[in-house]
């Protein structure tokens, strides 16, 4: 398998490559040059194999030969080593739980693939990669988590000040060793941007192998598609119909891999975008005009994205034909009082805790079953309620019970270096301190 550059296709690398590079020139992202089909017999079998088969399956025509199908499988096997449930909240939305993970967040998946394979290329090299990757959110700790003590890999991730939950926080902030975090003063597009401006300076390359762990990268962004098929796998033992399926919606690398796994051949009716109050996407899809604007603060941090970077991979799937995208994928914009008003709602009716981002999905899946009511669907569960306290026991008036696994984490001592929102400060951090 090849991919090549979005930004320059006559930039053709394969999959070692493009996971360790991360971007190609110009900042551009790597698109597979095909799109493997699964095998008719083994989506319409799901149910007759394992997770870990599932994964194998899913990921093996992008990998190719650079690693031996023996190493790929034990990389799977442990990226999906954790319960991933398809659990009913009423007749007609179900939510698919993604934090059950080390860090209680849908992109352990993605970092647990990405760190093995990354580490499985750098074994026999002497130099360090430097893993420099933005935040939201959650990315920072699934990254910290999958790399940390990994020989040869030093991980430096930036992300916005006063913008995370406490939890979010310690999870990328706490670990030291070969985690390196920068607290910036300023938006995750603001720290988004500073990464992308490092992956093109010719001084800090010179000097540093740089990649990302963004889901810029495809050995984070391609492994997502997983959890699309373990999901079908529960769907269709318990339905007839195809599901739509509703994405919490941030820089959209997580619906773009949802995406690639159906036009292999993952059955779903509808795509869902579930914004929230910035709606870049919502206004593309009503405007035909993309328009990036400054990121806005919410209660859903991880989509606070006013750029998505992943969205020209979501327009390369379907050839930049707008009336096919939005034939396919409606989307949605749903502001803090609407969030915290759905937490509330679904406790009271149906007993189950939503946290912001899966609140903002619930509530865009009630839009467009309204306009559909024939229609059943899941929601992606991207983070456990844990994570965002505040918001959730405000609005269901009951507190949360913190798991075994954080307790000793939040006692542990935040280690970082506030920077400003200025390349040249991050250059000084990756020149003179890694």
């Amino acid at each position: 398998m090849k991919y090549y550059n979005l930004k320059d296709h006559l930039e053709k690398i394969n999959f070692r490559e493009a996971t360790i590079k991360g971007q190609g020139k110009e900042k551009g992202l790597f698109f597979p040059e095909n799109i493997p089909r699964f095998n008719e017999e083994f989506i319409q079998n799901l149910h007759q194999y394992s997770n870990e088969e599932i994964a194998y399956q899913c990921m093996k025509d992008f990998v190719g030969d650079e690693i031996p199908s023996e190493i790929l499988k034990e990389i799977v096997a442990e990226t999906v080593s954790f319960e991933i449930p398809l659990e009913k909240i009423n007749e007609q939305i179900s939510i698919l739980e993604l934090f059950h993970g080390p860090t209680l967040a849908f992109k352990d998946i993605g970092a647990r693939f990405m760190s093995r394979c990354l580490s499985y290329f750098l074994k026999d090299q002497q130099k360090k990669v430097t893993v420099l990757v933005a935040t939201s959110g959650d990315t920072g700790g699934a990254v910290a988590h999958g790399f940390y003590k990994i020989p040869q890999i030093n991980v430096v991730i930036l992300y916005p000040k006063n913008r995370v939950s406490p939890v979010q926080e310690k999870q990328l902030t706490a670990l030291g060793e070969n985690i390196s975090a920068l607290e910036v003063n300023g938006s995750f597009d603001d720290c988004q941007n500073l990464v992308k401006q490092a992956f093109s300076d010719e001084e800090i390359n010179s000097q540093l192998f740089l990649t990302s762990a963004n889901s810029i990268n495809v050995a984070r962004w391609l492994p997502q598609q997983i959890y699309y098929l373990i999901a079908l796998k529960q769907w269709i033992q318990q339905h007839k119909e195809h599901p739509v399926i509703c994405v919490p919606s941030g820089n959209f690398g997580n619906i773009c891999a949802g995406l690639l796994a159906h036009f292999r051949g993952l059955s779903a009716s509808h795509f869902i975008a579930a914004c929230n109050a910035n709606h870049v996407i919502p206004d593309y899809f009503t405007t035909q005009n993309y328009q990036p604007q400054k990121a806005i603060a919410t209660l859903s941090n991880a989509m606070d994205v006013g750029d998505p970077s992943n969205f020209v991979r979501v327009l390369e799937l379907f050839g930049h034909q707008f009336e096919t995208v939005k034939n396919k994928i409606s989307a949605y914009s749903i502001d803090d009082d609407e969030t915290m008003k759905t937490i509330s709602k679904v406790y009271e009716k149906y007993g189950y805790i939503l946290e912001p981002h899966s609140a903002v999905a619930f509530a865009s899946m009630e839009k467009y079953l309204q306009e559909n009511p024939d229609q059943k669907g899941f929601i992606l569960g991207t983070a456990h309620p844990v994570k965002f306290p505040d918001a959730v026991e405000k609005a269901i008036h009951t507190q949360i019970e913190i798991p075994e696994s954080l307790k000793e984490l939040m006692k542990k001592e935040k280690k970082t270096v506030e920077i400003n929102s200025d390349f040249e400060e991050l250059r000084r951090f990756l020149l003179h301190k890694i």
